[in-house]
């Protein structure tokens, strides 16, 4: 396992913690390509019932490295080749891995780092955290899943003010317009957001990641589409142990053991 991300699985959380402090956990090929194996890992994993994503040191993630993306030999590099092969991957393994992906943000979160900790389901922030849309700083647009994410979040003409001024979006703020679920004391951050990942560890799984994907669904289609979306589901849903270990705990008046099947 690369030294850019740690690891680690207690009562069913898997928690990767980003690993460069010292460029504020900023995306290179390498901590890309961890955290996407980790990912890919967690899906399969049975003993990863949740996810907990946050950024070592000071940071939570400033974005891409910019020491990857500089010209070489007066050549511009390919921009897009590191949206396909970094970002674009990141994003979708979070959103189509069926299993609740918790946030803590730490600390500056900037560029594809703000739009990385949006895709995640249930986002936790510092009090001292931000939040920049930095990309027309250096003249680009915003990538990972920020033009699709950050409207749906926030509405249109915020995003577009977000993205176009490049203004820092203090915690508050961001919780005030439904980008974080929740601002916490600094030092309190990292036991709430896995107390929330320990709690949806032991919640029926299978349900939430269905929940999830009725969700990536909705996004793109219409209602009708939607109601057919729910009936597929919620018959797939209607099949699994953890239903008939719920519908039995209620009858039981007994709290439910879920186990993800």
């Amino acid at each position: 396992m690369s030294n850019t991300l740690k690891t680690d699985l207690r009562d069913g959380v898997l928690s990767l913690t980003l690993n460069r402090p010292d460029v504020l956990n900023s995306f290179n090929r390498e901590m890309a390509g961890a955290l996407q194996a980790a990912l890919s890992q967690a899906a399969s994993d049975a003993s990863t019932r949740a996810v907990l994503l946050t950024g070592a040191g000071r940071g939570f993630c400033a974005g891409q490295d910019l020491a990857e993306a500089l010209p070489k030999d007066g050549v511009m590099p390919d921009l897009g080749d590191f949206v396909r092969t970094t970002w674009n991957p990141t994003i979708r393994a979070i959103r189509t891995l069926e299993k609740p992906v918790v946030c803590a943000v730490n600390g500056t979160a900037a560029g594809a780092g703000a739009n990385l900790a949006f895709a995640c389901d249930i986002v936790f922030a510092a009090s001292s955290a931000s939040f920049i849309q930095s990309f027309s700083k250096i003249g680009v647009i915003p990538d990972s899943g920020g033009t699709f994410i950050l409207p749906r979040l926030v509405g249109l003409q915020r995003a577009t003010a977000l993205t176009m001024l490049a203004d820092k979006l203090p915690a508050d703020q961001a919780l005030a317009w439904g980008l974080v679920t929740k601002v916490v004391p600094a030092e309190q951050l990292l036991d709430e957001a896995f107390a929330c990942a320990k709690h949806l560890a032991t919640q029926p799984t299978r349900a939430l990641g269905l929940i999830k994907r009725a969700f990536n669904q909705s996004l793109g289609i219409t209602l009708d589409a939607a109601l057919d979306v729910e009936e597929t589901l919620q018959r797939e849903a209607g099949r699994t142990a953890d239903y008939a270990e719920g519908v039995k705990a209620f009858l039981d008046k007994r709290p439910p053991r879920f186990t993800g099947q």
